[in-house]
């Protein structure tokens, strides 16, 4: 079971790079091949975008950001002791843009990107 964390500074935070910094302090990331992130490349309706980020690591949060959105930071979960690190949610992406998923384990920030084409806009478009 994840229970949703909330950092109001975080999910207000209008850059992605200020969102990770106000939910994970000034860590560095890492980008990784053991985060899978899956994502359509091309969204035909922004409005409704799945995204799924699984791990093997041992999580200890998963949040997902959305670049261009206007409050980039789209979820944030904490992952109790033994939990299996995969989650799955829907999106709303205002235009093309780059999703990162960031999977916080031992203290340290791992991370996966990509960039989803939207066709059709769903976040104010």
């Amino acid at each position: 079971m994840a229970w949703a964390a909330y950092s109001e500074h975080a999910f207000k935070a209008r850059a992605a790079q200020d969102a990770l910094e106000n939910l994970y302090g000034a860590n560095a990331t890492t980008p990784s091949d053991q985060v899978k992130l899956i994502v359509p490349p091309i969204a035909e309706n922004g409005a409704r975008v799945d995204v799924e980020v699984e791990t093997d690591l041992k999580a200890d949060s998963i949040a997902i950001l959305i670049e261009k959105n206007p409050a980039p930071l789209a979820v944030s979960v904490d992952l109790p002791e033994g939990t299996q690190a995969k989650f799955k949610t829907r999106c709303r992406m205002g235009e093309t843009t780059n999703v990162t998923a960031v999977v916080q384990s031992g203290g340290k920030l791992y991370t996966a990107t990509k960039e989803v084409k939207v066709t059709i806009g769903g976040c104010g478009g």
